[in-house]
């Protein structure tokens, strides 16, 4: 499983960011994640070290290409592959993706060796990744990024396995910050979202926790406040503290003369669900349990 701003909408929710990348940590690795390839000695620390940041792509410096199974092509990375062959240039009939999983076979990046997935290159023993997932099949030499394996999402994620924590419920790892607060939703990250339409669970892009419990994409949250949207697109609740404007709301609608004060009407308000009966207004209605404006008229 990074911060949106509502007054910043993150404000309320903003640490409530996901760590939504992809990657976790292999039998090479260390259980503190720190990407030490066990069995090294300084006589050959050099040699794992050789060439290290200096190859790779826009999405991960690497030591090693990936032969796609699926074309029988050579790409950086799964992610190269899947921008070349899904894109809106490739033909309809041939585009496809390529899982993280169905990589089998890598191409050493200093040597040019092909082999079967592994850290360690068999033929110049250079180190191809310092942080090396078997599962996921993932290299990556900048280990900055804090990898780690969730075992319960399946993939590898970023941000320090002490900085998040899995929800089963959610299907997904939350920042620490939720733990205790955030509202569970079955499958919250398992579905696209409601924006932009890209799946969620494993973007590279950068998602946030809303006060419902539904998730979308930081900077398709960052659209709806500039287009003054402040309700979520699934469930319609308020998306961070409206108080302070129903207060000015309060007093705006005070200054109005209405002409409908015995037209009385049903509401539904979005936030609380409470069903008030009040007077009409061609303006907004305000729920009388929770003080919101954010109300339907049913």
């Amino acid at each position: 499983m990074a911060a949106v701003q509502l007054e910043s909408v993150a404000a309320h929710h903003g640490k409530a960011k996901l760590n939504v990348e992809i990657f976790p940590q292999g039998p090479l690795v260390d259980g503190k994640d720190t990407a030490r390839v066990k069995g090294s000695t300084s006589d050959d620390y050099e040699r794992l070290e050789k060439g290290l940041l200096q190859y790779g792509c826009a999405h991960y410096r690497r030591r090693c290409r990936i032969r796609a199974p699926c074309c029988n092509e050579v790409f950086d990375c799964r992610h190269c592959h899947n921008e070349s062959k899904n894109s809106i240039k490739t033909d309809v009939i041939r585009r496809h993706e390529l899982s993280r999983h169905e990589v089998q076979q890598v191409i050493c990046s200093l040597c040019g060796t092909e082999q079967e997935v592994r850290q360690i290159c068999i033929s110049c023993g250079a180190c191809m990744g310092k942080y090396f997932c078997e599962v996921c099949k993932l290299f990556d030499d900048d280990i900055s990024k804090q990898q780690y394996h969730c075992r319960g999402c399946g993939i590898c994620r970023i941000g320090g396995r002490e900085n998040f924590f899995h929800c089963s419920k959610c299907g997904c790892c939350y920042s620490t910050v939720l733990k205790n607060s955030h509202a569970c939703v079955e499958g919250a990250m398992h579905h696209d979202c409601p924006i932009c339409f890209e799946y969620l669970f494993d973007s590279t892009n950068g998602v946030s926790v809303l006060p419902c419990g539904h998730t979308i994409h930081e900077n398709c949250l960052k659209e709806m406040e500039e287009h003054c949207q402040f309700v979520c697109p699934l469930c319609s609740k308020s998306v961070c503290d409206m108080s302070k404007a129903w207060e000015r709301l309060d007093v705006e609608l005070t200054r109005l003369s209405d002409s409908w004060d015995d037209k009385m009407v049903r509401i539904l308000c979005n936030d609380c669900g409470a069903i008030s009966e009040v007077h009409f207004n061609l303006i907004a209605h305000k729920c009388l349990s929770c003080k919101s404006y954010n109300t339907r008229q049913i």
